[in-house]
């Protein structure tokens, strides 16, 4: 274990600037918050803490961050509290030992495979702060080397399985391959044990060739090699790890001694032009293994990896891997994110003597969400503001919720369930009549919160409604509702028209000729009898031009007009024409969340979104149940709630509570008395009021009301 001065000055060696007072506080902390707890293998605890801090020394990572590492285990596993933290180290070690604190919860939920690609994602989203991730991954990887401390072999294996699964393609994830390789190969170890032995037995008897270290001579040889024609370059080589050999052998379905690439090299050289000019140098030296070259440089992974990669036939007629890279390029591919941050820490300190290389990485080199982090991490001009914006850019405007089987669905923040329907599939998007999110039955417009899991309620009948418009933000929720209903539109135009046109031919004086339609085409100068309908539906044509265009002199017919709606209260997302009525079950007024029910007559019946009948109509999967999204209009006068006040039965009662309804400028519709006994009445009363949030302040009053023991809305 490393001891308090020994870290301490690791983190000067390349920072001197950095909070010496700080760290050795946090040191000291931790010793004495973990106390005689001790490990597996009978280390005191605070052991593990401080030994996490000293991986992330090698990054080269700021004295906040290391002391994130000595402190995070305290808030969880000892009495130590977040608010003792902020107190004593400050808002910003608090905030991340709080964040590692979190994830480790979230690590302790799952315990499947099945969420192993879900779990790494979501530990991506949750992580405001990408050194909270490094911390983690150190801490996991330095469990991983103790792990064989542990006595019972079903947990390490579990937690070697978890490790493979969740965390070493979490390292890849971020770039970070010296962490990813070593997470593997010891957890290899323990899933594999024969299979680890048998490999790395035949790694070390190919390392050792008839004239002694086969590897070493190579790597000589290529560092000559490249040194002759004028490219000073850094030259290392090594086996491939075993965990890589052994998953090439199950994917391909061979054996060891048929895998042609265990030997890999490494050259490194100053400039991205003389990784070029390197490998020229090579291929005219040894042949190339056909279809083995990767140009990462001109084209990058998506996680940023930056190098060049050949395979040669050497001599022996063995066939090797050789990867050129520049310093900046390797140090991203060893440690990838982490390396970001070392070289803006240099470039924004710019101490002098530190030992963090002082090179700047081009973000124009990188893709996707690194790009995005690198350019932050490039234009912060302070510290503070780096720490602000050390966002996953991939991941600060999106979300992730779940299906309930555990499938994760990524959406951007603001999504609804409409979204949600439409990402998982289709068809499932315009069935959606209703939601549940962690259980509860909620609106489609309801915002989707990180982490949610959302069941979609869904109905063959239904089909995509206009107001969805209003809620959904998705590209492919928006283009697939207003796909819809475009056809929809029409169809329903045209049905309207249709209802018009035979209202229309009914007020004629006499039977229409057969051909009469066909005329009525021609005078009007329309090209067919669609058009016509919906010319009518829509109004562009009058009853009248519609009659003298039929039967030329009709239009002096006294004309019938389209009925009126069914209630004096204006509801948006409906086709027109189409009538609708306020549900008698829930009684909702303006301001409610409503959703309409399409009867058999083709009329809407409007309920609120929390009717008891609703709910239960959206619980039968079965129920062919046409369901319709609209909103509240511009004319909301006359909406009539029931209410239930229970009275005591006092003389006046009545009388109290028509003056308090009276004084609300509500109007009493119907009353009736549900239920009277010798101390109390309950009545049942109709008000007519203008919104929903007359209707609370008229029920707050009541219960204020000194007669009144009970009034809530039925």
């Amino acid at each position: 274990m490393l001891r308090q001065y020994e870290l301490v000055d690791r983190v000067l060696d390349y920072d001197p600037d950095a909070d010496e007072a700080m760290l050795n506080r946090a040191y000291v902390f931790s010793v004495n918050a973990h106390g005689t707890q001790k490990r597996a293998n009978g280390d005191p605890y605070f052991s593990h803490p401080i030994e996490v801090a000293g991986i992330l020394t090698e990054l080269h990572l700021d004295d906040e961050t290391i002391a994130t590492a000595i402190l995070h285990d305290t808030v969880e596993d000892t009495v130590a509290t977040s608010e003792e933290i902020e107190r004593i180290f400050g808002a910003n070690v608090a905030r991340l030992v709080d964040g590692v604190t979190k994830l480790s919860k979230i690590e302790a939920q799952t315990e499947n495979e099945r969420a192993a690609e879900n779990l790494r994602k979501f530990l991506l989203a949750m992580s405001g702060d990408i050194r909270v991730l490094l911390v983690k991954l150190a801490d996991r990887l330095h469990n991983m080397r103790t792990l064989h401390f542990i006595p019972k072999p079903e947990k390490r294996r579990r937690i070697a399985r978890e490790t493979m699964d969740i965390y070493a393609p979490l390292a890849e994830r971020i770039g970070m391959y010296e962490f990813m390789k070593e997470m593997q190969t010891l957890a290899f170890a323990q899933l594999e044990p024969e299979a680890y032995e048998s490999i790395t037995r035949r790694l070390g008897q190919l390392k050792e060739g008839s004239d002694g270290d086969r590897i070493a001579k190579i790597g000589s040889g290529l560092k000559l090699l490249l040194g002759r024609a004028g490219v000073e370059a850094q030259v290392s080589g090594r086996e491939k790890h075993p965990y890589s050999i052994w998953r090439k052998m199950q994917e391909r379905h061979i054996s060891f001694e048929q895998l042609s690439d265990i030997m890999a090299f490494r050259a490194i050289v100053p400039t991205e032009e003389e990784c070029y000019r390197a490998l020229g140098i090579i291929h005219r030296r040894w042949p190339m293994v056909p279809g083995r070259f990767k140009d990462y440089i001109s084209t990058p992974k998506r996680n940023g990896y930056r190098s060049l990669h050949t395979s040669v036939i050497h001599a022996e007629n063995r066939r090797i891997e050789i990867q050129i890279r520049t310093p900046e390029m390797h140090a991203e591919a060893e440690f990838g994110l982490a390396a970001h941050w070392a070289y803006k820490q240099a470039v924004i300190a710019d101490k002098p003597g530190a030992s963090a290389p002082a090179a700047r990485l081009r973000p124009d080199a990188q893709q996707g969400w690194i790009a995005d982090l690198v350019e932050i991490l490039d234009t912060a001009a302070t510290p503070e503001e780096l720490l602000e914006h050390t966002r996953i850019a991939m991941y600060q405007d999106r979300i992730f919720a779940f299906t309930p089987k555990g499938e994760l669905i990524q959406l951007p923040k603001g999504a609804t369930p409409i979204d949600f329907a439409y990402a998982v599939h289709t068809d499932l998007g315009d069935q959606a009549v209703g939601a549940k999110i962690n259980g509860r039955v909620v609106p489609l417009s309801t915002v989707i919160e990180n982490g949610d899991q959302v069941q979609v309620l869904r109905s063959k009948a239904q089909v995509p409604q206009p107001a969805w418009l209003n809620v959904a933000i998705t590209a492919k929720a928006l283009a697939a509702i207003r796909r819809h209903l475009r056809h929809e539109e029409r169809d329903q135009t045209i049905a309207l028209g249709q209802q018009l046109y035979d209202d229309i031919v009914a007020r004629l004086p006499a039977a229409l000729a057969a051909n009469a339609r066909d005329e009525a085409l021609r005078r009007l100068k329309l090209p067919d009898e669609a058009t016509l309908l919906q010319a009518i539906a829509r109004r562009t044509l009058t009853d009248g031009e519609v009659m003298e265009a039929l039967m030329p002199g009709s239009a002096g017919a006294d004309l019938a007009h389209a009925p009126p709606q069914s209630s004096a209260i204006s509801i948006q997302g409906l086709a027109p024409g189409v009538a609708y009525e306020l549900a008698e079950c829930c009684h909702p007024v303006p301001g409610d969340r409503i959703v309409g029910l399409r009867r058999p007559d083709a009329s809407i019946e409007v309920h609120a979104i929390d009717c008891r009948v609703l709910a239960d109509l959206a619980e039968r999967s079965e129920e062919e149940t046409d369901w319709v999204d609209v909103q509240w209009g511009d004319k909301t006068e006359g909406a009539v709630a029931r209410i239930s006040v229970q009275v005591r039965n006092e003389p006046g009662a009545l009388g109290m509570l028509a003056t308090v309804i009276g004084r609300h400028k509500a109007n009493i519709i119907n009353l009736r008395l549900d239920n009277r006994d010798a101390r109390f009445h309950t009545n049942t009363i109709d008000v007519e009021v203008h919104d929903a949030h007359q209707l609370m302040r008229l029920l707050a009053a009541l219960r204020a009301a000194e007669a009144v023991n009970a009034a809530e809305r039925v």
